[in-house]
């Protein structure tokens, strides 16, 4: 079991960045009770190039803004069945993407659903921080700000 003197320590929100996918800097929720990272997705196309299976979509990055968008494209790797805070069961597509916090780039796995009703675009659940990252609950941004 890793020390805390050996993880880097995020608040209970940080700006993140997703570069596979063309984004630069997203505000995410570090949310240790949810164990899959999500992502907003406010449409999801899936579609298959030669065998592999694919999903397009498009996200609004930034918290009140629905006029900025980026367009991304990833593979999938499952599809696999969620249970949200609220106890509503959806079936999300799953996608692998490199996710940059601070200085630490890793490989995650995300889920996509619309979560145009929550205050955060992005959820960095607990398999993302599992033995990189602890979190200090009454703080924030403590990796850096957003440079917009």
């Amino acid at each position: 079991m890793s020390s805390n003197n050996t993880l880097a320590t995020l608040g209970w929100r940080e700006w993140i960045a997703l570069p596979d996918l063309g984004i630069n800097n997203i505000k995410a929720k570090v949310d240790t009770g949810a164990r899959t990272s999500a992502l907003h997705a406010y449409f999801v196309e899936p579609y298959h190039k030669g065998e592999e299976h694919r999903v397009r979509f498009g996200i609004h990055p930034h918290q009140g803004d629905n006029d900025t968008e980026t367009l991304c494209d990833a593979r999938v790797i499952e599809e696999r069945k969620i249970t949200d805070s609220g106890g509503h069961v959806e079936f999300r597509f799953v996608i692998e993407t490199t996710v940059v916090i601070g200085t630490i780039r890793r490989n995650i796995e995300m889920t996509l659903t619309n979560r145009d009703t929550m205050k955060f675009r992005m959820l960095l659940g607990r398999t993302a921080l599992n033995g990189v990252f602890c979190v200090d609950p009454e703080s924030s941004y403590l990796l850096g700000h957003s440079p917009v």
